[in-house]
């Protein structure tokens, strides 16, 4: 019973069963709309389903340990001490996908300005001979493609490791490229299911917002990207 009736006495359903009885009271389209949105985007159901895609078609979730390509870990800013959160969570995540491969002394290249924080956290955590190959590819994700591109040998396979939110960035300059490439994702709760059991068409989960609020920020830079890439130079 607790579990029937404590989704409804958060804020935002609360919020959200309100908005219910103002559109359903004074009928304005504005109302309506608002509350499509709302529920739309704060729904656990719908937002499952684009979960399931994104795990599925842009981040993969499954490696095969028989891999004999190189890794790529895109960097996620520090300084000469420090390492930020979503790095270490991309280093985590390489090197447990490193430590399962049988290849013999895989490949690592790391996109980084400051690579020292990166290294000494990595090499720790690697139970296997490995070569590291770390350098500074540039400002900003299309940047470090840019420098990949010239650098990496595109017939050698590759697994890219990023942050979830991240992926869909990676996953598409990685075809545009032409890399013989998937993305390995260091999942966060954010992109995880919710649970959608008997309240779940009832009520609005605040998470859900928040996927598609970084799901909006990745594919919206990407396709400024792509209108701005014929008179922006992304090699600088």
């Amino acid at each position: 019973m607790k579990d029937l009736i404590e989704p409804f006495l958060y804020p935002h359903n609360l919020f959200f069963w309100g908005l219910v009885v103002a559109a359903v009271r004074y009928r304005k389209p504005g109302l309506w709309l608002l509350l499509i949105w709302f529920y739309a985007f704060g729904n656990g159901w719908v937002a499952n389903q684009v979960r399931n895609w994104y795990n599925a078609d842009i981040a993969s979730t499954q490696f095969q340990a028989d891999f004999t390509g190189n890794f790529v870990l895109p960097g996620c800013g520090g300084t000469e001490q420090t390492l930020p959160d979503c790095a270490k969570a991309r280093l985590t995540q390489l090197a447990d996908l490193v430590n399962q491969t049988s290849h013999q002394a895989p490949l690592i290249h790391i996109t980084t300005l400051f690579c020292q924080p990166y290294l000494d956290y990595l090499q720790p955590m690697l139970k296997r001979e490995v070569r590291l190959d770390c350098f500074h590819g540039g400002a900003t994700t299309y940047h470090e493609f840019y420098t990949l591109n010239t650098r990496l040998d595109h017939q050698i396979p590759l697994w890219f490791v990023t942050s979830d939110y991240h992926a869909y960035r990676v996953h598409q300059l990685a075809m545009q490229y032409g890399f013989t490439a998937k993305v390995y994702a260091a999942q966060s709760s954010t992109f995880k299911p919710v649970n959608c059991g008997a309240t779940c068409f009832l009520t609005v989960n605040l998470s859900n917002f928040d996927l598609f609020a970084k799901l909006t920020a990745e594919i919206s830079s990407f396709y400024v990207y792509k209108l701005t890439q014929r008179f922006t130079d992304w090699s600088k």
